[in-house]
Parts: structure tokens; sequence; C-alpha cells
């Protein structure tokens, strides 16, 4: 694995994080069984996928980005899914994020091998 493949790996680990997330509210307290199961597989391979993410990239780049573009991924989400439409500060904040992901990468001394 190359660090490629890393940030490949870190991508669909967030696919997964999002999968896992648009089902939480589903599962209405882990009480209704396919829900459940789509939440606790997708995020086991997010997690699986993530650790091997972090063989090549540092972990506080790997988290800041999974966490900043989850919340960013899983509120148009939620705007599709459930019609919860954020209000401005909202999406000044969200902006705020990606801006944030952005730099961290953009800023980052990770030594490609």
């Amino acid at each position: 694995m190359n660090l490629t493949y890393a940030y490949i790996f870190l991508f669909v680990a967030i696919i997964f994080e999002l999968l896992s997330t648009s089902f939480l509210k589903d599962t209405n307290g882990f009480t209704r069984l396919y829900p459940s199961l789509i939440v606790i597989i997708a995020l086991c391979i997010c997690l699986f996928l993530m650790s091997h993410t972090m063989k090549f990239i540092p972990v506080g780049i790997v988290y800041a980005s999974w966490a900043g573009l989850g919340i960013v991924g899983i509120t148009i989400i939620a705007v599709i899914k459930y019609k919860q439409i954020p209000n401005i500060p909202t999406i000044i904040g969200l902006s705020l994020i990606v801006i944030g992901v952005v730099v961290v990468h953009l800023m980052n001394d990770i030594d490609v091998k």
C-alpha cells in the first residue's frame, strides 16, 4: 500500500461512515434489526479502512478529514433524507469545516514513500 491507496481507503472509509450514520436514526435505538446491522457493519468497515489509512497518513489528518467531511456529508444526507434544512450560521460553520480540512491537507508534512 502507498499514499495514494491510503487516500482511497480514507475516501471509502468516509463513504462507509456516511452510510452508517445515515441509517443510525432508522435503528430506533437499535431496536430494528436491518438498519442496526447496516450501521454496525458499515462502521466496522469504516474503522478497518481508517486503521490502514493511519499507516501512511498521520492520525490527526485522518481524523480531521473523516470527521469534517463526515459532518458535511451527513448534513447533505439529512437535507435529502429527512428534509432538515440548515440555517445560515450552520452553513457558515460547515463552510469553515471544509476550509479547515483543506488547510490541514495543504499544510501537512506527509512523507511520500
